[in-house]
């Protein structure tokens, strides 16, 4: 028999934003399957919670405090990961998020738009994947070795109504996800790839106002989500661990600058 190429155990991976839904359902799944997990976000207690959470499962995680945007920070969470690891295997960029000001509600128009909010927006999920992308990289590139997985979305690749800014950054991350797994695998070698995950719809605290009634009915734009998902439901964050797992693991040795939908069918449907 040869080796299970599904096999993560051991494998240092650090996750951006790793304590929000979908980040730490993420973490405590790969932690359970041998994984050492770095949770990296800027809520030292949200961090500790998980990170205590995992450990008493008797897996291994640590926490990490930083902001996405800080580089300085980064470079710093990267001097403490190598002395207490030796090596980053995984990076996976789980950071982002969405506020109302980069958005267009459907009684205003684009003129409404708060540009300060809108570049707040793309400089989290845009800024907040390249920088930790540079830094935690070159560690990678020293090694030898690294995999890099980003979180698209379905607006990377069409506009949707009122999530402007968020359309335009997650746009952008595909873009950077294509680019950076040629840069890396030519300039280094095929030691390197670059993928990312495109989640379609799952309730999330940045989008749970959009889609959620106070009474916890479905608001009119969770009814043309679910009307243009075949699946006719929203995705549980479990239902992401399967691809997670699929591109960390060497089964993705040959992968590399890919897109992977997870969305029920929502980018496949037309009407």
């Amino acid at each position: 028999m040869g080796k299970n190429i599904f096999e993560i155990e051991g494998k240092v991976i650090l996750i951006t934003g790793g304590y929000g839904i979908l980040g730490s359902q993420m973490a405590e799944y790969l932690a359970s399957q041998g994984a050492q997990i770095v949770i990296l976000g800027r809520s030292e207690e949200k961090g500790e919670a998980l990170a205590g959470k995992i450990k008493s499962s008797g897996n291994e995680a640590v926490s990490l405090v930083c902001d996405v945007m800080d580089q300085g920070c980064l470079e710093k969470n990267k001097k403490d990961i190598l002395q207490k690891y030796g090596r980053i295997d995984v990076l996976i960029n789980a950071a982002g998020g969405n506020m109302p000001g980069a958005t267009i509600p459907p009684d205003k128009t684009i003129f409404d738009i708060d540009v300060a909010a809108f570049r707040d927006v793309v400089d989290l999920n845009l800024f907040g994947t390249v920088l930790p992308t540079l830094v935690f990289a070159k560690a990678m590139v020293d090694n030898g070795k690294g995999n890099i997985i980003n979180i698209a979305s379905e607006s990377s690749f069409r506009p949707l109504t009122r999530v402007m800014g968020y359309g335009v950054a997650k746009a952008a991350v595909a873009n950077f996800t294509k680019y950076m797994a040629g840069e890396l695998a030519i300039k280094f070698g095929d030691n390197f790839r670059v993928n990312a995950i495109a989640p379609g719809f799952f309730i999330t605290e940045q989008n749970r106002s959009l889609m959620l009634n106070p009474d916890g009915t479905y608001t009119d734009r969770a009814k043309s989500v679910i009307a243009h998902t075949p699946f006719r439901r929203f995705g549980e964050a479990d239902e992401l661990l399967g691809s997670v797992h699929y591109l960390v693991s060497d089964a993705s040795a040959f992968v590399n600058g890919s897109i992977l939908v997870v969305d029920g069918g929502f980018d496949s449907f037309t009407i």
